[in-house]
C-alpha cells in the first residue's frame, strides 16, 4: 500500500525564496493539493536533469511546460523535436472543456500563449534554418560515433585529423576527409601513411569505406559551411523572454547516431565558446536532449567519457542539460550522478528487464513515504514522481506530482505557417546558402595535379634523354662500321702509295721520252 505524503515538509521543502518555475501540484490519495507547489529553482537548473517515462505517459508535455516557463524567464531554451510535437508551441494554445478541469484542479490560471520558436534543421533537411559543422570541428571521437568505428579505429582516425592539422588541410565536409583518405592510401600517398605512425592501411581502408557509405545514405548533407555559431542559440526576443530554438529531426530512425552525436557537438561547442560564469542565479541555456539513449547507444569509452566531462564541466559555463528518455538506466550512471533534478512519469514493468530497471530507478530516489516501485506503475498520464535540489543544492522531499499543462499548443505546426516563419528568419541570410570554400579536396585536387604534370614532365625529359642517347649511340655505331667495312681491289690499289710513287715515275720517264730530254745525272 501506498503510505500518504508528508504535505507540510514537501510544502515546506519546494518553497523558494528564488525565483522557480512551476511543474505542478502534489497529489495526495489521487486528489491534487493546490496549495502544495512543486517547483525547480531556476539557479539548480544548471545542475542539470531527468526526464524519464514510458511512451505515451506526458514527457514531450513536460519538456514544453517547462521550456515555456524558462523561456518566461528570460533564458533561452534549445530541444529537438524529433516528432514534430513541440512545433505548436510557438502558438497559443486551444483550450477545451478535459483542459480546463484539468487546470482547475490543481489550481492553475491557464490563459493560452504563444512563444519565440526559431526553428532549426540538420543540413538544411526539412523547414527551418540549415544548421552545419564542419569536419574539423566535429573531431575523430564524434565522427567515430556516427561512422559506428571502434575503439582502435576512432584512434587512427584521430590521426589522420593530426596529419590534416600539421599539413593545413581543412576538413570541411565529408568529401575533403573522403579523399584525404584515398590520398593516403594511395600509392603517391603510401609514404605518408607510413609517417603518420599507428594507422594502416587496412583501418585507413575501414575507416574510408564507412566514410563512403555515410556519405552515399546522404550524411554529407549535414557537413559544411556556413558552421552554426552556437551564440545564435542564446537570444531573447524583444520581449525579454528566451528564444526557444527547436531543431527538427523528422526522419531520426534513419541515422540516429548522426542525430544524437550532432547534438553532442553542439553541447561541446558550446563548452568550448562560452566563459565561464560561476553558480549564477539562472542559466544562459537549457539544452533538452530528447532520445537521449540514442546518445549512449554504441559509444566507446572515449565518447561516454567526454560526455560525462561536457555534463560535469558545462554547468559552470551557465548550460543546463536534460536528458529525456524512457528508462533512467539509458543513462550511464557517471552521467545519471550528475542531474540534480528528477521528473520521472509513469515506468512499465512487463519484462523481466522492466522489473530490474524499475528497482534500479527507485534505488537512486532519497528515502520516503512512497512505495515507489508500486507508484511508479501507477502514475496517470501527465503525472510524476518529482525530486529537485533546492537553492542551497539539498535534494527536496519526492513528491507525486501532477503537472503544469503548456500554454502553447500541443498540437504540431501548420507546415505552411513553419515554412512562411523560417522565411522571414534574419538567420536565413546567414545560414541559408552552403558554402565551399579551398580545403582539403581542392588543395589535393591541385597537388596531385601538380605531381602529375611534374611526374609527366620527368617522364618526357627522361624520354628525350633516353632519344639523345640511343641517337648518339646509333651515330657510333654508324662510324664504327664505316670504319670496319672492306675495299674493293681496284679502291685498294688506287689508294695505295706504293701505286702513285710507280706512276709518278713511270709517268716521269714516258714524258722525257716524248720531249727528248735526258735524265740529269
Amino acid at each position: 500500500m501506498t503510505q500518504g505524503p508528508d504535505i507540510d515538509a514537501i510544502t515546506k521543502g519546494y518553497t523558494f525564496s528564488t525565483p522557480s518555475i512551476e511543474l505542478g501540484v502534489l497529489m495526495n490519495d489521487g486528489t491534487p493539493v493546490p496549495d502544495t507547489k512543486i517547483r525547480i529553482s531556476l539557479s539548480m537548473l544548471n545542475r542539470h536533469g531527468l526526464v524519464a517515462g514510458a511512451t505515451g505517459t506526458g514527457k514531450t508535455k513536460t519538456l514544453q511546460l517547462m521550456a515555456e516557463q524558462i523561456s518566461k524567464a528570460g533564458v533561452a531554451v534549445f530541444a529537438a523535436d524529433i516528432k514534430g510535437d513541440l512545433s505548436g508551441i510557438a502558438l497559443p494554445g486551444t483550450p477545451s472543456e478535459k483542459l480546463l478541469a484539468r487546470t482547475q484542479a490543481i489550481g492553475q490560471d491557464w490563459k493560452p500563449e504563444g512563444n519565440p520558436v526559431e526553428f532549426y534543421s540538420l543540413g538544411g533537411v526539412g523547414t527551418g534554418v540549415p544548421l552545419r559543422a564542419t569536419i574539423s570541428s566535429f573531431g575523430p571521437i564524434l565522427l567515430s560515433k556516427v561512422l559506428g568505428l571502434n575503439e582502435t579505429q576512432e584512434s587512427s582516425l584521430g590521426l589522420v585529423f593530426h596529419y590534416a592539422d600539421t599539413k593545413q588541410l581543412w576538413l570541411d565536409d565529408l568529401a575533403d576527409l573522403r579523399h584525404l583518405l584515398q590520398y593516403l592510401t594511395s600509392d603517391e600517398g603510401k609514404a605518408e601513411l607510413k609517417a603518420i605512425g599507428g594507422l594502416s592501411a587496412a583501418t585507413a581502408g575501414v575507416i574510408l569505406r564507412s566514410l563512403i557509405t555515410l556519405e552515399s545514405q546522404g550524411g554529407g548533407e549535414f557537413f559544411g559551411l556556413p558552421q552554426f555559431e552556437t551564440k545564435d542559440l542564446l537570444r531573447t526576443a524583444s520581449n525579454g523572454q528566451g528564444v526557444i530554438s527547436l531543431l527538427e529531426l523528422p526522419n531520426l530512425q534513419d541515422r540516429p547516431a548522426l542525430f544524437s552525436t550532432f547534438l553532442m557537438w553542439l553541447l561541446a561547442e558550446l563548452f568550448h565558446e562560452l566563459p565561464e560564469v560561476g553558480d549564477a542565479d539562472q542559466p544562459k541555456l537549457v539544452f533538452f536532449f530528447d532520445e537521449a539513449h540514442l546518445l549512449f547507444d554504441g559509444a566507446s569509452k572515449a565518447f561516454r567519457d567526454a560526455i560525462a566531462q561536457t555534463v560535469r564541466l558545462i554547468r559552470s559555463k551557465g548550460v543546463g542539460i536534460f536528458f529525456v528518455t524512457q528508462q533512467p538506466t539509458d543513462v550511464p550512471d557517471d552521467v545519471l550522478a550528475q542531474l540534480g533534478s528528477r521528473v520521472q512519469h509513469q515506468l512499465r514493468a512487463h519484462t523481466p528487464n522492466d522489473a530490474k530497471a524499475l528497482k534500479q530507478t527507485v534505488a537512486t530516489y532519497p528515502t520516503s513515504g512512497y512505495d515507489l516501485e508500486q507508484v511508479l506503475t501507477t502514475l496517470g498520464i501527465g503525472e510524476a514522481i518529482v525530486t529537485v535540489l533546492n537553492p542551497n543544492g539539498a535534494p527536496t522531499p519526492v513528491a507525486w506530482t501532477r503537472m503544469r499543462a503548456p500554454l502553447g499548443s500541443m498540437d504540431p505546426m501548420d507546415a505552411q505557417m513553419m515554412a512562411g516563419g523560417v522565411a522571414r528568419s534574419g538567420l536565413m541570410a546567414k545560414y541559408g546558402q552552403d558554402q565551399d570554400r579551398d580545403s582539403a579536396d581542392e588543395m589535393l585536387e591541385r597537388q596531385e595535379q601538380e605531381n602529375a604534370q611534374m611526374k609527366a614532365e620527368q617522364a618526357q625529359a627522361a624520354q628525350q634523354e633516353k632519344e639523345q642517347q640511343q641517337a648518339a649511340r646509333q651515330q657510333q655505331r654508324t662510324t664504327s662500321t664505316r670504319s670496319r667495312q672492306p675495299q674493293n681491289p681496284v679502291t685498294k690499289v688506287l689508294s695505295s702509295p706504293t701505286f702513285w710513287n710507280k706512276v709518278i715515275t713511270v709517268g716521269g720517264q714516258i714524258a722525257r721520252g716524248m720531249l727528248g730530254t735526258g735524265r740529269r745525272s
